[in-house]
Protein backbone atom coordinates (compact mmCIF):
# COMPACT_ATOMS: atom_id res chain seq x y z
CA UNK A 1 0.00 0.00 0.00
CA UNK A 2 1.60 3.33 -0.85
CA UNK A 3 0.80 5.89 1.68
CA UNK A 4 0.04 10.16 0.49
CA UNK A 5 -0.60 13.04 1.96
CA UNK A 6 -2.05 15.86 0.40
CA UNK A 7 0.14 18.86 0.71
CA UNK A 8 -1.84 21.83 2.13
CA UNK A 9 -0.93 25.57 3.54
CA UNK A 10 1.04 25.75 6.63
CA UNK A 11 -1.34 27.14 9.40
CA UNK A 12 -0.19 30.99 10.99
CA UNK A 13 2.41 29.53 13.32
CA UNK A 14 0.81 30.20 16.95
CA UNK A 15 2.44 27.66 18.24
CA UNK A 16 4.02 27.78 22.05
CA UNK A 17 6.90 25.06 21.21
CA UNK A 18 7.57 22.35 18.59
CA UNK A 19 10.76 19.96 18.67
CA UNK A 20 12.07 18.47 15.50
CA UNK A 21 14.70 16.02 16.08
CA UNK A 22 16.25 13.80 13.73
CA UNK A 23 16.06 10.18 15.67
CA UNK A 24 19.10 9.58 17.41
CA UNK A 25 18.50 5.25 17.25
CA UNK A 26 15.79 5.34 14.15
CA UNK A 27 17.11 8.04 12.09
CA UNK A 28 13.88 9.22 11.42
CA UNK A 29 12.52 13.10 11.63
CA UNK A 30 10.47 13.47 14.05
CA UNK A 31 8.39 16.64 15.06
CA UNK A 32 6.82 17.60 18.17
CA UNK A 33 4.32 20.40 17.89
CA UNK A 34 2.89 21.72 21.06
CA UNK A 35 0.21 24.51 20.34
CA UNK A 36 -1.19 25.52 23.67
CA UNK A 37 -0.99 24.41 27.55
CA UNK A 38 -3.68 27.18 28.15
CA UNK A 39 -6.27 24.78 29.55
CA UNK A 40 -3.50 22.39 31.02
CA UNK A 41 -1.50 19.60 29.44
CA UNK A 42 -1.41 19.36 26.00
CA UNK A 43 -2.74 16.13 24.29
CA UNK A 44 -2.84 14.71 20.72
CA UNK A 45 -1.87 11.40 19.22
CA UNK A 46 1.69 10.15 16.98
CA UNK A 47 1.15 9.71 13.40
CA UNK A 48 3.49 7.27 11.69
CA UNK A 49 3.36 8.34 8.38
CA UNK A 50 4.72 8.47 4.54
CA UNK A 51 5.75 12.08 3.62
CA UNK A 52 7.44 13.19 0.17
CA UNK A 53 9.15 16.06 2.04
CA UNK A 54 10.15 16.33 5.65
CA UNK A 55 8.60 20.01 5.62
CA UNK A 56 5.42 18.16 4.61
CA UNK A 57 5.58 15.95 7.76
CA UNK A 58 6.12 19.20 10.01
CA UNK A 59 3.55 20.94 8.27
CA UNK A 60 1.41 17.90 9.13
CA UNK A 61 2.35 18.35 12.84
CA UNK A 62 1.18 22.15 12.89
CA UNK A 63 -1.97 21.94 11.10
CA UNK A 64 -3.05 19.17 13.52
CA UNK A 65 -1.65 19.96 17.15
CA UNK A 66 -3.50 23.46 16.36
CA UNK A 67 -6.88 20.97 15.29
CA UNK A 68 -6.35 19.65 18.92
CA UNK A 69 -6.41 22.90 20.91
CA UNK A 70 -9.92 23.08 18.73
CA UNK A 71 -10.76 19.72 19.42
CA UNK A 72 -9.71 19.65 23.30
CA UNK A 73 -11.09 23.00 23.98
CA UNK A 74 -15.20 22.49 22.33
CA UNK A 75 -14.86 18.99 24.05
CA UNK A 76 -14.59 20.61 27.36
CA UNK A 77 -11.80 19.13 28.29
CA UNK A 78 -9.03 20.60 30.59
CA UNK A 79 -6.45 19.44 28.43
CA UNK A 80 -4.17 22.07 25.65
CA UNK A 81 -3.36 21.10 21.79
CA UNK A 82 -0.43 18.79 21.10
CA UNK A 83 0.60 16.48 18.34
CA UNK A 84 3.08 14.56 16.85
CA UNK A 85 4.83 12.99 13.71
CA UNK A 86 7.03 10.47 12.85
CA UNK A 87 8.03 11.00 9.26
CA UNK A 88 9.01 7.77 6.90
CA UNK A 89 10.61 8.60 3.25
CA UNK A 90 8.76 7.42 0.82
CA UNK A 91 9.01 3.66 -0.27
CA UNK A 92 10.39 2.92 3.83
CA UNK A 93 9.35 0.14 5.47
CA UNK A 94 9.93 -0.21 9.36
CA UNK A 95 11.18 -3.64 10.46
CA UNK A 96 10.35 -4.38 14.32
CA UNK A 97 13.47 -3.55 15.49
CA UNK A 98 13.46 0.01 13.72
CA UNK A 99 9.92 0.62 14.94
CA UNK A 100 10.62 0.27 18.36
CA UNK A 101 13.94 2.36 17.89
CA UNK A 102 11.58 5.13 16.27
CA UNK A 103 8.76 5.04 19.12
CA UNK A 104 11.73 4.74 21.68
CA UNK A 105 12.84 7.94 19.93
CA UNK A 106 9.64 9.52 20.36
CA UNK A 107 9.93 9.41 24.02
CA UNK A 108 12.64 11.11 24.26
CA UNK A 109 11.61 13.69 22.62
CA UNK A 110 8.16 14.00 24.59
CA UNK A 111 9.81 13.63 27.49
CA UNK A 112 12.08 16.60 26.82
CA UNK A 113 8.69 19.01 26.89
CA UNK A 114 8.28 18.07 30.56
CA UNK A 115 4.59 17.44 30.64
CA UNK A 116 3.50 20.20 28.64
CA UNK A 117 2.50 17.25 26.09
CA UNK A 118 1.16 14.26 26.55
CA UNK A 119 1.24 11.63 23.47
CA UNK A 120 -1.39 8.60 22.15
CA UNK A 121 -1.33 6.37 19.55
CA UNK A 122 -3.21 7.60 16.37
CA UNK A 123 -2.43 7.05 12.62
CA UNK A 124 0.12 4.31 11.86
CA UNK A 125 0.85 3.91 15.71
CA UNK A 126 -0.75 1.32 17.81
CA UNK A 127 -1.41 0.58 22.21
CA UNK A 128 1.72 -1.47 21.83
CA UNK A 129 3.47 1.56 19.98
CA UNK A 130 3.01 3.85 22.78
CA UNK A 131 3.73 1.29 25.46
CA UNK A 132 7.45 1.47 23.59
CA UNK A 133 7.26 5.33 23.91
CA UNK A 134 6.22 4.17 28.13
CA UNK A 135 9.74 3.23 28.71
CA UNK A 136 11.20 7.14 28.05
CA UNK A 137 8.08 8.85 29.51
CA UNK A 138 5.01 8.73 31.56
CA UNK A 139 3.75 11.62 29.18
CA UNK A 140 1.65 8.99 27.28
CA UNK A 141 -2.09 8.03 27.44
CA UNK A 142 -3.45 4.89 25.69
CA UNK A 143 -1.48 1.79 26.76
CA UNK A 144 -2.88 -1.62 26.22
CA UNK A 145 -5.81 -2.33 28.48
CA UNK A 146 -3.58 -5.67 29.29
CA UNK A 147 -1.22 -3.71 31.31
CA UNK A 148 -3.86 -1.48 32.78
CA UNK A 149 -3.80 1.31 30.15
CA UNK A 150 -6.75 2.61 28.53
CA UNK A 151 -6.63 0.60 25.07
CA UNK A 152 -7.47 1.62 21.78
CA UNK A 153 -9.65 5.02 21.24
CA UNK A 154 -10.87 4.03 17.78
CA UNK A 155 -14.01 2.77 19.74
CA UNK A 156 -15.01 5.54 21.41
CA UNK A 157 -13.98 8.25 18.34
CA UNK A 158 -16.43 5.82 16.48
CA UNK A 159 -19.49 6.13 19.08
CA UNK A 160 -18.88 10.35 18.80
CA UNK A 161 -18.70 9.75 15.03
CA UNK A 162 -22.32 7.83 14.82
CA UNK A 163 -24.03 10.29 17.28
CA UNK A 164 -23.01 12.96 15.29
CA UNK A 165 -23.88 11.55 12.24
CA UNK A 166 -27.29 10.97 13.61
CA UNK A 167 -27.32 14.74 14.65
CA UNK A 168 -26.25 15.76 11.29
CA UNK A 169 -29.23 13.31 9.56
CA UNK A 170 -31.43 15.01 12.17
CA UNK A 171 -31.15 18.36 10.52
CA UNK A 172 -30.83 17.87 7.16
CA UNK A 173 -33.79 14.82 6.68
CA UNK A 174 -35.90 15.61 10.23
CA UNK A 175 -34.97 11.42 11.20
CA UNK A 176 -31.81 10.57 13.18
CA UNK A 177 -32.16 7.10 12.10
CA UNK A 178 -29.71 5.79 9.64
CA UNK A 179 -31.67 2.96 8.20
CA UNK A 180 -32.55 3.55 4.90
CA UNK A 181 -29.89 6.26 4.31
CA UNK A 182 -27.43 6.88 1.90
CA UNK A 183 -23.91 7.10 3.39
CA UNK A 184 -20.61 7.17 2.05
CA UNK A 185 -17.83 6.42 3.82
CA UNK A 186 -14.10 7.27 2.63
CA UNK A 187 -11.23 5.80 4.55
CA UNK A 188 -11.51 2.24 6.10
CA UNK A 189 -9.68 2.57 8.97
CA UNK A 190 -9.77 1.77 12.19
CA UNK A 191 -12.94 4.21 13.17
CA UNK A 192 -14.04 4.00 9.51
CA UNK A 193 -14.52 0.41 9.72
CA UNK A 194 -16.04 0.23 13.17
CA UNK A 195 -18.75 3.09 11.62
CA UNK A 196 -19.38 1.11 8.73
CA UNK A 197 -19.79 -1.75 10.52
CA UNK A 198 -22.38 -0.17 13.24
CA UNK A 199 -24.16 1.72 9.99
CA UNK A 200 -24.70 -1.38 7.80
CA UNK A 201 -26.20 -3.24 10.99
CA UNK A 202 -28.32 -0.92 11.12
CA UNK A 203 -29.84 -0.69 7.83
CA UNK A 204 -28.10 2.34 6.25
CA UNK A 205 -27.74 2.39 2.45
CA UNK A 206 -23.93 1.92 2.25
CA UNK A 207 -21.05 3.24 -0.43
CA UNK A 208 -17.47 2.64 0.75
CA UNK A 209 -14.04 2.73 -0.29
CA UNK A 210 -10.36 3.15 0.82
CA UNK A 211 -6.61 3.45 -0.96
CA UNK A 212 -6.14 0.17 0.27
CA UNK A 213 -8.05 -2.36 -2.14
CA UNK A 214 -7.70 -5.20 0.30
CA UNK A 215 -10.66 -3.36 2.19
CA UNK A 216 -13.22 -4.42 -0.49
CA UNK A 217 -12.88 -7.98 1.38
CA UNK A 218 -15.33 -5.89 4.04
CA UNK A 219 -17.63 -4.34 1.33
CA UNK A 220 -18.46 -7.49 0.65
CA UNK A 221 -18.99 -8.55 3.80
CA UNK A 222 -21.49 -5.53 4.77
CA UNK A 223 -23.23 -5.98 1.37
CA UNK A 224 -21.89 -2.30 0.72
CA UNK A 225 -21.24 -1.04 -2.79
CA UNK A 226 -17.59 -0.01 -3.54
CA UNK A 227 -16.41 3.14 -5.12
CA UNK A 228 -13.43 3.85 -6.60
CA UNK A 229 -10.81 5.71 -4.84
CA UNK A 230 -11.39 9.33 -5.82
CA UNK A 231 -14.99 9.09 -7.18
CA UNK A 232 -16.55 8.28 -4.43
CA UNK A 233 -17.47 11.85 -3.74
CA UNK A 234 -19.98 11.72 -7.21
CA UNK A 235 -22.25 8.77 -5.65
CA UNK A 236 -25.47 10.29 -4.48
CA UNK A 237 -25.58 10.41 -0.43
CA UNK A 238 -27.53 11.91 2.58
CA UNK A 239 -24.39 12.09 4.48
CA UNK A 240 -20.28 11.89 3.07
CA UNK A 241 -18.32 10.87 5.63
CA UNK A 242 -14.34 11.26 5.55
CA UNK A 243 -12.81 8.99 7.50
CA UNK A 244 -9.20 8.87 5.76
CA UNK A 245 -6.35 11.47 5.94
CA UNK A 246 -6.90 15.16 5.66
CA UNK A 247 -7.50 17.58 2.59
CA UNK A 248 -9.97 15.44 0.95
CA UNK A 249 -12.01 18.55 0.41
CA UNK A 250 -10.60 20.25 -2.19
CA UNK A 251 -12.40 23.12 -3.92
CA UNK A 252 -13.05 20.49 -7.45
CA UNK A 253 -14.23 17.90 -4.79
CA UNK A 254 -16.76 20.51 -2.86
CA UNK A 255 -17.97 21.76 -6.21
CA UNK A 256 -18.70 18.41 -7.11
CA UNK A 257 -19.58 16.59 -4.28
CA UNK A 258 -23.27 15.00 -4.70
CA UNK A 259 -24.07 14.93 -0.89
CA UNK A 260 -26.09 16.93 1.22
CA UNK A 261 -23.99 17.05 4.71
CA UNK A 262 -20.51 16.20 5.61
CA UNK A 263 -19.55 14.43 8.60
CA UNK A 264 -16.82 12.47 9.70
CA UNK A 265 -13.90 11.56 11.52
CA UNK A 266 -11.14 12.89 9.48
CA UNK A 267 -8.37 15.55 10.85
CA UNK A 268 -8.66 18.07 9.04
CA UNK A 269 -10.43 17.07 5.94
CA UNK A 270 -11.21 20.59 4.19
CA UNK A 271 -8.06 21.51 1.50
CA UNK A 272 -8.64 24.80 3.24
CA UNK A 273 -10.64 26.91 5.79
CA UNK A 274 -12.54 28.23 3.11
CA UNK A 275 -14.13 25.45 2.06
CA UNK A 276 -16.76 25.65 5.15
CA UNK A 277 -18.28 28.37 3.04
CA UNK A 278 -18.13 26.63 -0.02
CA UNK A 279 -19.88 23.86 0.94
CA UNK A 280 -22.41 26.43 2.89
CA UNK A 281 -22.72 27.91 -0.52
CA UNK A 282 -23.81 24.80 -2.00
CA UNK A 283 -26.65 24.33 0.85
CA UNK A 284 -24.16 21.12 2.11
CA UNK A 285 -23.89 21.15 6.06
CA UNK A 286 -20.68 20.55 7.54
CA UNK A 287 -20.09 19.21 10.56
CA UNK A 288 -17.07 20.67 11.97
CA UNK A 289 -14.42 17.67 12.35
CA UNK A 290 -12.13 18.31 15.61
CA UNK A 291 -16.03 18.37 17.59
CA UNK A 292 -17.01 14.80 15.44
CA UNK A 293 -14.16 13.10 16.52
CA UNK A 294 -13.38 13.87 19.54
CA UNK A 295 -14.41 10.93 21.26
CA UNK A 296 -11.21 9.03 21.38
CA UNK A 297 -9.47 11.96 23.23
CA UNK A 298 -12.64 12.73 25.55
CA UNK A 299 -11.90 9.20 26.56
CA UNK A 300 -7.89 9.05 26.67
CA UNK A 301 -7.94 12.32 28.72
CA UNK A 302 -10.76 11.19 31.14
CA UNK A 303 -9.74 7.58 31.89
CA UNK A 304 -5.96 9.08 32.51
CA UNK A 305 -7.30 11.53 34.74
CA UNK A 306 -10.02 8.64 36.53
CA UNK A 307 -12.49 11.20 35.97
CA UNK A 308 -15.37 8.47 36.19
CA UNK A 309 -16.05 5.08 35.12
CA UNK A 310 -15.95 3.97 31.60
CA UNK A 311 -19.18 3.65 31.47
CA UNK A 312 -19.65 7.21 32.47
CA UNK A 313 -16.96 8.32 30.22
CA UNK A 314 -18.41 6.55 27.13
CA UNK A 315 -21.61 8.54 28.12
CA UNK A 316 -19.86 11.54 27.70
CA UNK A 317 -18.49 10.78 24.27
CA UNK A 318 -22.45 9.71 23.31
CA UNK A 319 -23.40 13.95 23.95
CA UNK A 320 -21.10 14.93 21.35
CA UNK A 321 -24.34 14.50 19.13
CA UNK A 322 -25.47 17.17 21.23
CA UNK A 323 -22.67 19.49 21.14
CA UNK A 324 -22.79 19.53 17.08
CA UNK A 325 -26.79 20.04 17.25
CA UNK A 326 -25.56 22.97 19.48
CA UNK A 327 -23.30 24.03 16.92
CA UNK A 328 -25.86 23.76 14.47
CA UNK A 329 -28.26 26.24 15.86
CA UNK A 330 -25.69 29.05 17.11
CA UNK A 331 -24.22 28.71 13.36
CA UNK A 332 -28.34 29.51 12.00
CA UNK A 333 -28.81 32.06 14.51
CA UNK A 334 -25.62 33.86 14.07
CA UNK A 335 -26.09 33.34 9.97
CA UNK A 336 -22.21 31.91 10.20
CA UNK A 337 -21.31 28.49 9.22
CA UNK A 338 -20.73 25.65 11.89
CA UNK A 339 -16.77 25.53 11.67
CA UNK A 340 -16.78 29.38 12.60
CA UNK A 341 -19.34 28.48 15.00
CA UNK A 342 -17.61 25.51 16.17
CA UNK A 343 -14.41 27.68 16.35
CA UNK A 344 -16.04 30.62 18.44
CA UNK A 345 -17.42 28.08 20.87
CA UNK A 346 -13.74 26.85 21.52
CA UNK A 347 -12.01 30.07 21.27
CA UNK A 348 -14.33 31.38 24.14
CA UNK A 349 -12.97 28.60 26.22
CA UNK A 350 -9.75 29.31 25.48
CA UNK A 351 -10.05 33.39 26.49
CA UNK A 352 -11.18 31.71 29.30
CA UNK A 353 -8.55 30.24 30.44
CA UNK A 354 -10.28 27.11 31.29
CA UNK A 355 -12.34 28.93 33.81
CA UNK A 356 -15.32 28.47 31.69
CA UNK A 357 -17.80 25.45 32.07
CA UNK A 358 -16.73 22.89 29.74
CA UNK A 359 -19.35 22.58 26.94
CA UNK A 360 -19.74 19.00 26.45
CA UNK A 361 -21.16 18.86 30.15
Amino acid sequence: MTHTVTTLPLPDFAHERVEVITGRRSGLFIAVALHSSVLGSALGGARLWTYPLWSDALGDALRLSAAMTLKNAAAGLDAGGGKSVIALPPGAVLDEDRRRAAFLDLGDAVESLHGLYRTAEDVGSTTEDMLVVSERTEHVVGLPDAVGGSGEPAGPTSLGVYESLRATLERVTGEADVAGRRITISGLGQVGSRLAVRLSAEGAQLTVTDVNPAKRDLAVELGAAWAEPGAEHLVPADVFVPAGIGGLLTDEVIDALDAKAVCGPANNPLADHSGAARLAGRGILYAPDFVVNAGGVIYLDLEAKQLGTRAEIMGRVARIGDTVRRIFDEAETRGVTPLEAAEGLAAERLAAGGRQPALAH
